[in-house]
């Protein structure tokens, strides 16, 4: 695997030490964009998600070892960018510090991936995307109102504050490291990226947007923004929040006069009404009917039905959720996915560092490179 020739990223090496969800997923999206991505395991590291390791070489170093710490260090004064997602001080005791490693590199851009961020009470604390959800303030607001909370999966926090946000802040870094000459240290934590999406929601709170947990605007208790049964026991998500789109929704259901659907005196009526309504079609009917209809309904898809959905095959033909599309789209320089292989390159990788094979064995923590091949997920 050598650079790719095209993309925004093309030509940019990044070195990912980070496991589970959040780095390899930012990775993963520098991938996309046609970065060069070595991710580095080793110790406990544990073995790299498929779906999240396309466009990637895996190689194995043990920076308990002189030979692996100075592997390392012959990668970063090649690269352009690591990430690190270890508890603060973990990596400077492995070698694998900024103040280290810019010295030998002062162009890196270093980005660390934590839940918490490098400094405050919580900083050592081990936790996971409903932690940081409810650390962050958007766990509170998410749920019914009568009972406990509910985490939308890990998206919020794990991918979208955690791997995205990272992403953002390291093509930022290179962006103005064409200006200074310059790299820098990215502190990217996952409550800060939790903070910073829901700045809207947090001047709402308490108000009639967003009065308390699962009531409000869009929580999805409000009649013209939720989700209906239909004949069939599937659901169709109703998004008719402006008056233009719920009087197209209301008489298109020829439900008569139209009412005011942003009057909570309204609520109950409009919500028996539609209800009623939509369980007298199934949603492939529903589906249909609504398709030259401005009322923002949509079926509720499952990830198996999404490749034969009209808007995601034309966009992306060949869709399978196993290999979801490189985004966004580019005029120009093209993202793509790259294939999955992770397969231990330690060899072959460290090769193109002047490494030999005796050498990358040493470095990987075992005589023989041909011990540390082979790795792959999920274990046979």
């Amino acid at each position: 695997m050598t650079r790719r020739a095209a993309g925004p990223l093309a030509g940019i090496r990044v070195l990912d030490m980070t496991r589970l969800a959040p780095g390899p997923y930012g990775s993963m999206l520098l991938a996309d964009l046609g970065a060069e991505v070595i991710a580095i395991g080793g110790g406990r590291s544990g073995l790299p998600v498929p779906a999240l390791s396309r466009g990637k070489e895996f190689i194995t170093l043990d920076l308990k070892t002189t030979q692996g710490r100075a592997a390392l260090h012959r990668l970063v004064a090649e690269s352009d960018v690591l990430m690190e997602g270890f508890r603060p001080g973990v990596a400077d005791r492995l070698g694998a510090g900024y103040a280290e490693l810019s010295a030998l590199n002062p162009r890196l851009v270093y980005c660390s991936v934590t839940g918490y961020g490098q400094t405050g009470p919580l900083s050592q604390r081990a936790g996971h995307d409903i932690n940081y959800l409810a650390i962050g303030g958007a766990l509170g607001t998410f749920g019914p109102p009568g009972g406990p909370p509910v985490p939308p999966l890990n998206l919020v926090a794990d991918f979208a504050g955690g791997g995205l946000l990272a992403a953002f802040g390291i093509v930022g870094a290179l962006y103005e490291r064409e200006r200074s000459g310059r790299g820098q240290y990215l502190d990217a934590a996952m409550v800060d990226g939790v903070l910073s999406m829901m700045g809207m929601n947090f001047t709402d709170w308490g108000r009639g947007a967003l009065p308390r947990r699962g009531e409000g605007v869009l929580t999805g208790s409000m009649p013209a923004y939720r989700c209906y049964e239909c004949a069939d026991g599937r659901y169709v998500a109703v998004g008719a929040l402006e008056k233009a789109f719920f009087a197209n929704l209301w008489q298109a259901l020829d439900l008569g006069a139209v009412p005011d659907h942003f009057d909570p005196a309204n609520f109950a009526g409009i919500e028996a009404r539609l209800g009623d309504a939509f369980r007298q079609r199934t949603m492939a009917e529903w589906t249909k009917f609504f398709a030259g209809i401005d009322a923002c309904v949509t079926p509720v898809l499952e990830p198996h039905e999404l490749g034969e959905f009209e808007q995601i095959a034309e966009r992306y033909q060949g869709f399978a959720p196993e290999s979801v599309p490189a985004v966004p789209v580019y005029s120009r320089t093209a993202a793509a996915p790259g294939r999955i292989d992770t397969a231990d390159a330690t060899e072959r990788v460290l090769a193109r560092f002047g490494l030999s094979a005796e050498e990358a064995g040493k470095a990987a923590g075992t005589r023989d490179a041909s011990a540390v091949t082979g790795l792959r997920w999920p274990p046979m």
